[in-house]
C-alpha cells in the first residue's frame, strides 16, 4: 500500500514538473513603490560635483517638482538638482533618499515633505510617524556630510483629491515639531508657512489655485526664503 502511494506521488510530481516546463518563462516585476526608476537614468548620467560646486538637491513631492515645471528659471545656471515626485509621502522619500540625494554628493539637501502623509496618500500616518521619517532623512544627510534644510509644510485648508482631512488643523503642529527638531540639532528650518498662510491656515488662490500646489506667484514668494536657507546651510557645511 505504501509503495502504491509513493509511486502515485512520484507520478504526480513528474506530471507537474512536465507541465511547468511547457509554460513560457515570464519575468515578474515587483512594484517600485518608492519610484526609484523615476530619476535613475538622470542620476546615472550626472557627473560628480565640480571642485568648489555648491550642489543642492531639492527632495520632495509635487510641490517640489512643480517648482521646476512652473518656474524653471529658478533652477537654471545653478547647481540645483530637483528630485521631487508627485504624490509621494515621507516613507517613499526615505527609501529613495540614498539614490536620489546621498549618491549625488550635494553639500545641502532641501527637504519639503509631509503634506501627502497628512492626506494619507499611502495609508494612515500620525504626525509622529511623519516626523520620524523626516528625522531619518536629516540624520542620513548629516552622517554623509550633507547639511539638511528642513522645510515647513506649506499651508493647506483642504485637499481637492481627498476632502475632509482637515490639514489646516494638522499642518501647524507638524511644523512646530519640525522647527523644534531643527533647532535642537542646529539645522536650518525653512519657514514657508508663516508668510504664506491666510487666516484659515490655508493658501490664498493667488498663491495656489487649488489651495495646495503653488502658482508662479507662490513659488516667487518661496524662492528668496529657500535661497536664504540654502546660504545658511552652506555656511554650516563649510564650518564643519
Amino acid at each position: 500500500m505504501k509503495s502504491s502511494l509513493y509511486l502515485t506521488s512520484n507520478a504526480s510530481i513528474w506530471l507537474l514538473t512536465l507541465a511547468l516546463s511547457m509554460v513560457p518563462l515570464v519575468t515578474i516585476h515587483a512594484q517600485d513603490w518608492p519610484n526609484l526608476a523615476e530619476f535613475k537614468a538622470a542620476n546615472d548620467t550626472l557627473s560628480p560635483p565640480a571642485p568648489g560646486e555648491d550642489r543642492v538637491v531639492f527632495m520632495g513631492n509635487s510641490i517640489t517638482i512643480g517648482w521646476l515645471h512652473s518656474v524653471p528659471a529658478f533652477f537654471e545656471n545653478k547647481p540645483y538638482i530637483n528630485r521631487g515626485i508627485s504624490g509621494q509621502t515621507t516613507p517613499q522619500m526615505l527609501l529613495r533618499f540614498r539614490q536620489d540625494v546621498i549618491e549625488l554628493q550635494p553639500k545641502v539637501v532641501v527637504i519639503l515633505a509631509g503634506i501627502n502623509d497628512i492626506a494619507h496618500n499611502t495609508g494612515p500616518m500620525t504626525l509622529e510617524q511623519i516626523m520620524d521619517n523626516l528625522k531619518s532623512m536629516a540624520e542620513l544627510a548629516r552622517s554623509n556630510g550633507i547639511e539638511p534644510v528642513l522645510s515647513s509644510v506649506l499651508p493647506a485648508y483642504d485637499f481637492p483629491w481627498r476632502p475632509g482631512m482637515e490639514p489646516f488643523k494638522k499642518v501647524p503642529p507638524l511644523n512646530a515639531m519640525i522647527r523644534a527638531y531643527a533647532e535642537a540639532n542646529n539645522m536650518v528650518y525653512l519657514d514657508y508657512f508663516t508668510p504664506m498662510a491666510d487666516a484659515r491656515n490655508g493658501l490664498d488662490k493667488t498663491l495656489a489655485s487649488d489651495e495646495v500646489h503653488p502658482t508662479v506667484k507662490g513659488y516667487e514668494m518661496m524662492a528668496p526664503l529657500a535661497e536664504a536657507a540654502i546660504a545658511k546651510a552652506l555656511s554650516k557645511h563649510k564650518a564643519n
